[in-house]
């Protein structure tokens, strides 16, 4: 089996606490449970990486709407976003760990994600 390595993968995972990072990537789809659309960000710096998805949904909104703000992209009501608009954009986040139980097997699982989006 061949396997290509692209730019950037790699990076380690960033290491928690606050990082100025570029958005590298989006990657668009749906959970796997509940089918809500959802994006992906890659968040990366020269230290490393981290990726988040955000999930369009009513509870995911609010951090919709922080992230597009913190990368300087205007939010009114009534007007679509557009992911593609986040691409090279710089923004603050704070790496940490989030702990969840996974709903195929029960068991628990922890994410390494972006969970802030500050104001630089």
């Amino acid at each position: 089996m061949k396997i290509a390595v692209e730019k950037g993968q790699d990076k380690p995972l960033l290491a928690d606490g606050v990082h100025t990072v570029t958005i590298t990537s989006i990657d668009e789809g749906t959970s796997e449970h509940k089918n809500i659309p959802f994006f992906a960000c890659r968040f990366e710096n020269e230290d490393g990486y981290v990726s988040h998805r955000f999930y369009q949904s009513s509870a995911g909104m609010p951090s919709i709407i922080s992230l597009f703000e913190m990368a300087g992209i205007n939010v009114e009501e009534g007007k679509d976003l557009d992911t593609k608009q986040l691409v090279g954009k710089q923004v603050d986040i704070e790496v940490g760990e989030r702990s969840y139980t996974d709903p195929e097997t029960g068991n628990e699982r922890t994410l390494k994600q972006a969970m802030n989006f500050l104001v630089s």
